[in-house]
């Protein structure tokens, strides 16, 4: 299925959460529509306009808003002076809260991509009665194996760009958590060594990009380069800030009253630990939906497929729908 056409917002705004952060929201759509919220990845990319038009217009009241530090909201994490200790998932669960009740919103259909994922499954398990479903692509749960995968798992597969990854680190630093080591050079005083380190974990994530085409246009914006990486790392470094390492995944079966539609790619990396599959059979009514000969993107267009499917279904729901325990999962393959 197609993309919905190009839609612009009806309204936006700046919202004040705390701690001097300032939220950059926007509503699109219907306004007296179905509410989805949209969850960005990264953590630190901001939204993206093209999310939009997953959804149908004429149905859906979406709102799309950038998380603590990134994209349009203020501070910006690129900014040296920004206080990354109060961006922690704690506060962005948090904000999803203060920014539904400031837009008179009693429960939405919750969208998340990779990082937005890992907020989103965690917003569902502890508001499970503002969430009416969920649907999520590019699947992350926010484990220390998942990290530990992307950042020295997978020097086993890019040995030679791991080399030059690891390289930008002291030598005492390049056996523990490379997203701490990495995240301790981004708060450097030094701008230099600011900026080299976040060329050089763009570049790493751009060496690990599985299929064509291997590059990310964003990550030559120098203010964007260097505020998602000091993010990225920054959660990586701390445990997504989670109270409990794989408490994501262990609190699955918390879903089972909320309908739920994961889309991955075969070839994302995250599908080596199986965390997709073992999501998708933790969380009772949920379906999974494989792309073939895709990784870790959104954008590729038996994603987009199955995402607009999924956000068409549930726009026929008024109200949450209730699945039986013995409900079956359902699983299946499609070609991209």
């Amino acid at each position: 299925m197609p993309l919905y056409p190009e839609i612009e917002p009806y309204d936006h705004g700046m919202l004040g959460v705390g701690d001097g952060n300032r939220v950059y929201w926007e509503t699109c759509g219907n306004p007296d529509g179905k509410p989805a919220v949209v969850l960005h990845g990264g953590p630190g990319s901001g939204c993206s306009p093209w999310v939009r038009r997953l959804f149908d217009p004429a149905a859906y009241r979406i709102v799309l808003f950038d998380q603590r530090g990134a994209g349009r909201s203020r501070p910006h994490a690129s900014a040296y002076d920004t206080d990354m200790s109060v961006n922690t998932l704690p506060h962005l669960l948090a904000d999803l809260e203060l920014l539904r009740r400031h837009l008179g919103i009693e429960r939405w259909l919750v969208w998340g991509l990779s990082f937005g994922s890992v907020l989103g499954l965690r917003y569902a398990q502890t508001h499970p009665e503002v969430v009416t479903e969920i649907v999520l692509t590019a699947v992350a749960t926010g484990s220390d194996a998942e990290v530990a995968l992307l950042t020295r798992g997978l020097g086993n597969i890019f040995p030679e760009a791991f080399e030059r990854f690891v390289g930008e680190l002291p030598l005492d630093e390049r056996d523990g958590n490379l997203a701490a080591a990495y995240n301790r050079l981004l708060e450097s005083p030094d701008p230099g060594v600011r900026e080299r380190a976040a060329r050089a974990w763009t570049d790493w994530e751009t060496a690990t990009i599985p299929a064509p085409p291997r590059s990310v246009e964003r990550f030559e914006d120098p203010e964007f380069r260097l505020g998602f990486a000091r993010t990225v790392t920054h959660y990586w470094g701390n445990g997504h800030f989670l109270d409990e390492d794989g408490v994501v995944l262990r609190d699955a079966p918390q879903l089972k009253d909320i309908p739920g539609t994961l889309v991955q790619g075969s070839l994302d990396f995250g599908n080596l630990l199986g965390i997709v599959w073992r999501l998708h059979h933790a969380w009772p009514g949920s379906e999974l939906t494989v792309i073939d000969e895709v990784g870790h993107n959104a954008g590729a267009p038996g994603v987009v497929d199955a995402m607009v499917t999924a956000t068409d279904k549930y726009a026929r729901s008024a109200a949450r729908q209730t699945v039986p325990p013995e409900s079956p999962n359902n699983c299946r393959t499609v070609d991209s």
